[in-house]
């Protein structure tokens, strides 16, 4: 692989537990001479330590895990998430599974040769959203999300309306809390409370979700991942934009916002298969359910 060699260990500030854990992996690892820590928080000050660094090590939830990848997509570094949140979609370890299993993922991104490896990559597409001004080139705000963008009302138990079109082409005026453009990966997210389906999360696709629709449409579409997405709030109302949940900004009069593919990946390392997706569906949503009844007799 490359010549980096240090690996990273980011957590949850909010939860200080999450750093005495990082901490305690380093030691129990023997990694001290290579590791180093940060905050999701403060990562993007430590950007200049991913270029050494061959792996990210995020321990804490799916919101952690959003906030580190979006500093470390452009350095192409992977991903192993050690679940110490609430739900944990993009997790790949228990706490108590890290000690006995980091050294496998350590292990792959330090070898040329990974043919006999469990280990496999997941790449998962992300998208970028640029708040252009209503004159001028040059965007206010550029940002890179995992998950979703969100353009919503900017004042609470209000409706706004968004003039949204996909390719340049028209499509329909929402008038709704919010309108979502979701990858893949945030199908599960704030896109599933929607009443968005759930996709395969290495799927390459966006989902054009509105949220609670007043009028125009009510429908999530699928779109193609080379889409472009406008979204204008109407003359008279005031929206706001968001990536991933963590950055918000109030759009000026006439801004638009266009969403398009980023050109960043999201990767991940993985030892379970891709279909594991559906038991962690099963397991995160409690979708499990095994009738106690016996089988009816088919000949009566």
């Amino acid at each position: 692989m490359s010549n980096r060699n240090r690996i990273a260990f980011i957590h949850n500030s909010r939860m200080p537990e999450t750093k005495e854990k990082a901490q305690e992996f380093i030691d129990g690892l023997g990694l001290k001479d290579r590791a180093w820590i940060s905050s999701a928080g403060n990562l993007q000050n430590n950007t200049y330590e991913l270029e050494d660094t061959s792996l990210v090590i995020v321990v804490g939830g799916d919101g952690t895990i959003l906030r580190a990848v979006r500093a470390t997509s452009p350095f192409n570094v992977p991903v192993v998430g050690v679940k110490m949140g609430k739900v944990g979609f993009m997790a790949e370890l228990s706490p108590e599974e890290a000690i006995s299993q980091l050294p496998e993922f350590i292990s792959y991104v330090s070898k040329d040769e990974q043919s006999e490896s469990v280990i496999r990559v997941e790449e998962r597409m992300m998208i970028e959203a640029k708040v252009m001004p209503a004159s001028g080139t040059q965007p206010r705000i550029a940002i890179h999300a995992l998950n979703d963008i969100t353009v919503g009302t900017s004042k609470a138990a209000r409706l706004v309306e968004l003039e949204a079109s996909v390719n340049q082409v028209h499509l329909t005026n929402y008038r709704a809390d919010a309108v979502i453009i979701s990858t893949a990966t945030g199908s599960t997210g704030y896109a599933l409370s929607a009443g968005g389906p759930i996709v395969f999360p290495e799927a390459k696709m966006m989902i054009l979700q509105p949220v609670a629709a007043h009028t125009g449409l009510r429908d999530g579409l699928i779109l193609a991942p080379d889409s472009l997405i406008e979204l204008e709030a109407s003359d008279g109302y005031q929206a706001s934009i968001s990536a991933d949940g963590f950055v918000d900004s109030v759009l000026e009069s006439g801004e638009k916002v266009i969403v398009r593919r980023s050109p960043h990946t999201a990767k991940f390392l993985r030892a379970h298969q891709p279909d594991f997706f559906y038991t962690a569906l099963n397991m995160r949503l409690g979708l499990a359910y095994r009738s106690q009844r016996p089988p009816e007799d088919p000949t009566t």
